[in-house]
């Protein structure tokens, strides 16, 4: 039988792989987003967009009725709407916080909400997190705070969903070229300081990846994949870095 995802933020960088990955491997694929892109459509017609803003709570539970109602299931729901933005701390304002925290954080905590009240035994739920979700860095507390918020409650969940034999696991991934993060490094506060982002990315690289490259957006996604199979049907609560050896743990 098909199995139902739902990816929130599914139509760009990381997102669209992890799309991509769970399209090839036969799932239905409800992708999420503020607005369509044409991705879905690439996809084939096993893949549909829908239209959601995940700082809204009510826009996720009415998500998770569309994917039950159309489909019959909800099966896997990966939380991965979020950005990346650096902003020094006398620089952040109330209107930087909010929106960081109201998309990053509030869409997944109430992702989860929609996800676990629609699910059956068997649910999986993968949040994607941050390697600044262990460990801090300068200019980048907002994105920091939201990211170890997604870590914590991917650990809470996992304790409070388990009776249900729902899992809970998060995806903590170091800088994956995307036109996203591209942009973002190019910002005032970013590490590169303003100077070439392709020469930050490979000395960073050289310093501190134990493989000596950065990982991809399919890694990611075939590590989602993985995450809700029955292959990793002993594996909830886990925070697991895909990194290539930056942070070894």
């Amino acid at each position: 039988m098909e199995k139902t995802v739902v990816i929130t933020g599914g139509a760009k960088g990381i997102g669209a792989d992890i799309s991509s990955a769970f399209y090839k491997a036969g799932y239905r694929v409800l992708i999420c987003g503020r607005e369509d892109n044409g991705f879905a459509g690439t996809l084939g017609e096993r893949a549909r967009f829908v239209t959601v803003d995940v700082r809204r709570p009510e826009a996720l539970r009415k998500l998770a009725d569309i994917a039950v109602k159309e489909t019959g299931a909800l099966d896997v729901w990966i939380n991965n709407a979020g950005y990346s933005a650096w902003r020094a701390l006398a620089s952040i304002d109330e209107s930087f916080w909010d929106d960081m925290l109201d998309t990053n954080l509030k869409g997944v905590m109430f992702g989860c909400q929609a996800a676990a009240g629609k699910m059956i035994s068997g649910g999986c739920i993968i949040n994607i997190s941050s390697l600044a979700g262990k460990r801090g860095s300068a200019n980048n507390s907002a994105y920091c705070a939201s990211k170890f918020g997604i870590n914590g409650i991917t650990q809470a969940l996992a304790k409070e969903l388990g009776p249900v034999n729902i899992r809970v696991n998060a995806l903590c991934p170091v800088f994956v070229r995307t036109e996203g993060l591209m942009d973002a490094l190019h910002e005032q506060y970013a590490p590169p300081g303003g100077s070439d982002v392709d020469a930050f990315l490979k000395s960073f690289t050289s310093a501190q990846s134990a493989l000596m490259r950065l990982p991809t957006g399919e890694e990611v996604g075939q590590a989602a994949l993985f995450l809700a199979s029955d292959q990793a049907s002993a594996i909830t609560g886990q925070c697991i870095n895909v990194d290539c050896g930056v942070l070894p743990q």
